[in-house]
């Protein structure tokens, strides 16, 4: 397999990429006067995930790396904490979302795992 060229090589960026459109769709729906506060915020975080993954792609040393995919992976949480919260306020269904979170969560884990044995 070739090496990735590019973050946007990287599936777990692709990945979480997807979840962001996904979030961003599902946040259309939820209340106006939420607007500035849990839409707000959950676009952030999830917008955080992929463009933490990108930052810490061309990172040179592997703990700069490391750092960056572990913020992402903050992120992750608390994308979910407040997909939770969506759920628990019943402004949609996040089933869907609340899997392809956990299924990045997988894949940025091993990738930052991989990252820790690499040697450059």
């Amino acid at each position: 397999m070739e090496p990735a060229r590019s973050f946007t090589d990287l599936i777990v960026w692709q990945k979480a990429h997807a979840l962001v459109m996904d979030i961003y769709r599902i946040t259309e729906s939820f209340p106006k006067h939420k607007l500035y506060g849990l839409t707000s915020q959950i676009r952030r975080s999830s917008v955080s995930v992929p463009a933490n993954i990108a930052e810490g792609f061309r990172r040179k040393g592997i703990a700069d790396k490391k750092r960056f995919m572990n913020i992402a992976e903050g992120s992750l949480e608390e994308t979910k904490c407040f997909l939770i919260l969506a759920r628990d306020l019943s402004y949609g269904d996040t089933t869907g979302l609340m899997n392809n979170l956990n299924e990045v969560s997988r894949i940025l884990g091993s990738y930052s795992h991989a990252i820790g044995k690499s040697t450059s």
